[in-house]
Order: structure tokens, then sequence, then C-alpha cells
């Protein structure tokens, strides 16, 4: 009996062991299971302030960019405005007097000589008329020289002497006028040049009121352009110019021979000439654009136009500052050809950013 006690005894106390060690292991798992979350709270907070923090992770960030080293260059400011090609001497010659072409003496591109007859009129009717008057003023000549070795001798009347003069003299006159009237049957040339256009033909009927030649001197040539008049204190007589010819893909190096004084009330101009060097590639009306030098400095720092960003507090550009991306604030002087004049913020051997400053920040690493 007592030993069958004993056993039951132990067997309820092994599973009553058993039972309170199984508590044990729950409660402690449950215990580790509240430590991990805690735990996995604290990772998940520390790796977000060591993200937020940690500054080389920003620099983990590289940008490509392309620079330029500045240095002092020649920046040139220019008015530039269109001309035309012009001749001093461009001349169009109408016949004197009316009458038929009967010679050409020239042709379109032929050289041609001040004073030199380029066509002739009709002028039958006047050689005769000078012939009949020739044949009179012979015998009127005749009658008075006789009519003053009379005089001379004190023969004869101071009335017939008289009259023999004054006729004598009177057919000489006619014959003087009826010789210029004969001379405007000539067309002459009033210059130097070249025959640009001919507008008579051999037969034609001519007349004062229409065109018969185009003379042009090609050694006179010019440039002549408007210039707005805010402009007028600029431009000067001897400022340099350079002249492009878009049509033959030329240009020149010139100086301003005229500046007017006078401001057009119309347009609210004023002309400007520059006289050209003999060249027969050049032609009377062909465009020209004139580019007029009103502003030169020789040790400027140059900047393309597009690098200059605009802000609230002013306008800067990116450099390089040891690898890292700076702002610095410049004021830009004259623009041209989309350069820039920078007058202060930039020294010589800076670096410009000239490639990729468009998302660049203050500070942020570069490379190039």
């Amino acid at each position: 009996m007592k030993k069958t006690l004993f056993l039951a005894s132990a067997i309820l106390l092994a599973f009553a062991a058993c039972k309170n060690n199984s508590g044990d292991k729950k409660a402690e798992l449950d215990k580790l299971k509240k430590q991990q979350s805690d735990l996995q709270g604290k990772i998940e907070k520390l790796e977000a302030d060591v993200a937020q923090s940690d500054t080389s992770a920003k620099d983990e960030k590289v940008s490509k960019v392309a620079v330029t080293s500045l240095v002092p260059q020649v920046f040139t400011n220019y008015i530039e405005v269109q001309g035309k090609v012009d001749a001093d001497e461009n001349v169009t010659i109408n016949p004197e007097t009316a009458g038929v072409v009967t010679k050409m003496n020239v042709k379109a591109g032929d050289e041609v000589s001040k004073g030199q007859v380029l066509a002739e009129l009709d002028g039958k009717v006047l050689q005769q008329g000078i012939a009949e008057l020739q044949s009179s003023l012979d015998l009127s000549t005749e009658l008075y020289t006789k009519q003053k070795s009379l005089w001379d001798q004190k023969i004869g009347s101071e009335v017939q002497y008289i009259t023999a003069k004054n006729q004598k003299e009177g057919l000489e006159r006619k014959i003087a006028t009826m010789q210029q009237q004969l001379e405007m049957t000539r067309i002459k040339s009033p210059i130097n040049g070249n025959v640009d256009e001919v507008f008579l033909k051999l037969g034609q009927m001519a007349s004062s009121g229409v065109s018969a030649f185009r003379v042009v001197n090609f050694a006179n040539l010019k440039v002549k352009a408007e210039v707005p008049e805010n402009y007028a204190s600029k431009v000067k007589k001897g400022n340099t110019a350079i002249v492009f010819f878009p049509d033959i893909n030329d240009s020149v190096t010139a100086q301003v021979s005229f500046s007017a004084k006078v401001i057009s009330p119309l347009n609210r101009t004023f002309n400007v000439e520059v006289a050209l060097d003999n060249n027969k590639d050049y032609h009377p009306n062909m465009i020209a654009i004139l580019k007029i030098i009103d502003y030169t400095n020789k040790n400027a720092l140059i900047v393309p136009v597009g690098t200059i960003q605009h802000a609230e507090d002013g306008d800067f550009v990116f450099t390089d500052s040891n690898g890292k991306a700076k702002k610095t604030r410049v004021t830009a002087g004259k623009i041209y050809n989309s350069k820039a004049e920078i007058i202060s913020g930039l020294k010589e051997g800076d670096k410009l950013v000239t490639t990729g400053y468009q998302e660049l920040n203050e500070g942020e690493r570069i490379s190039y």
C-alpha cells in the first residue's frame, strides 16, 4: 500500500513539474518576442536617424559637368544694321533733245571715259542749216573785210561798216547756236565708268524724258545704312566696321567714312557710309550687313550668356570650388553674340561650369 502511494505521488509530482516547465518556456518565449519587437523598432529608428544625419550619404551623388578656366580676352560690342552697296557715281543719262537714234557707239559692259559719245541722234537738218549759214557767213565775212579796209582808209560811211560787222557777227552767233544744238544730238558720258545698262536701240525715237544709258563708276563704291538715333553718340566718322556680304559670303574691315548729324523725323535714324575698295564682286544695291564697333574691352572675362542664372537676390553662375559646385554672384556688362562681359564676381583662373549647371545645387560634388 505504501509502495503504491509512493508511486502515485511520484507520478503526480512529475506531471506537475512538466506542467510548470511548459509554462515557463512559453513565458520566456513571449518575453523574447517582445524584446525582439522593441529592438526592431529601435533599429529602424536608428537607421532613419543615421540616413538623415550622415552627410557622407549626400556626398555619394556626383554630377558630371564641363568647366572652363577663365582667362582675359578681348570683348567687342557691335551695332548691327542692314545696308546696301551704292556708288558715288551712278548716273542715268537722258538725251538732251529728241531724235531718231542713228548710231550706237557702246554696248553694256563697255568701259567709257568722261565726255565719250555713247550714241548719236539724227542731226541732218541741223547740219544742213549750219552749212547754209556758213555760206552766208563766208559772204558776210568777205564784205565785212572789204568794208573795214575802206573804213580804215576813211572811205565810205560808218553805217556801212557797222552794218557789215553786225551781219557777220549775227551769222556767227546763229552758227554757234546751231552747233550747240547739233552737239546735243550726241549722247555723252558725264563720268568715267562702265556702261551698266543700255535702254536705247538703233532706229528708236529718243526724247529727253526717256533714259538712254546707265553708267557706273565701280571705283568709288560705298555701303550706305540707316542707324537708329539712340546710337548717335556712339557712331562717328572713323569707327571701325566689319562689312559682311551674305550673297557672296565675303567680309571686309573698313572705317566709317561719313556719319550724318541730322536725324530723320520719319524713322528716327541717321545715315552712315563706309567706303569700299575697288572690287568687281561688289555691285550697287547688293545687301550688306554693317557691324560697327562701339565698345571694346581688351582685358575682359567673358562667359556664355546661358550660364548666367537669375535669382531674386541677383544673377549667379556655378564655379568649381574644390570639387564642389559653388554659386558665385556676378554682374554682367555688355552682351553680344551670346557672350557676356563680366564686370564683377569672377577673376582670372576661376573654373566656370559650362555644361550641366542647370541641375546643380550649392555644395554638390562635381566631376569632369
